[in-house]
């Protein structure tokens, strides 16, 4: 299967069945990610240098920040508890690890808003390379 390892591989109705929560929690850290951005734009109006920190930093700088930091960190870890891929936040992208064959490993590729998994890209590319799983017309793709 490749010079991958996975701790899991999906099946379709796996990563399927996973879409209800990780819908919730996909829109929940995109909630805490306007709300962090919109508090380091305040912030950045005060300090121009915040631009160039690390988010830790900031953090440390701006103890009030720690909760949401936090709470992001904490749905990131819960999405990828499952044995799937965070891939980006904004987009709602999610992968999860599937044997296409016998021999390849590729990530179904979902994103929020889908209603199901319609899609899978190899491992070393990413989204603008996603294919339609068979019976999947490719307009239907975001």
């Amino acid at each position: 299967m490749g010079n991958y390892q996975f701790d899991k591989l999906f099946s379709l109705n796996e990563a399927s069945d996973l879409i209800p929560t990780l819908e919730l929690l996909v829109r929940e850290l995109q909630s805490c990610v306007k709300l962090l951005r919109a508090r380091l734009a305040e912030l950045h109006g005060d300090d121009p240098a915040l631009e160039a920190l690390p988010l830790g930093t900031i953090v440390e700088r701006y103890p009030e920040l720690k909760g949401t930091a936090t709470r992001m960190a904490a749905i990131a870890q819960e999405i990828e508890s499952h044995g799937c891929f965070l891939k980006d936040i904004d987009l709602g992208l999610i992968d999860f690890p599937w044997a296409i064959d016998d021999d390849n490993v590729v990530f179904l590729c979902w994103q929020s808003g889908e209603q199901s998994v319609a899609s899978w890209h190899p491992v070393e590319a990413g989204f603008a390379q996603r294919q339609p799983l068979p019976g999947v017309a490719k307009q239907y793709l975001n």
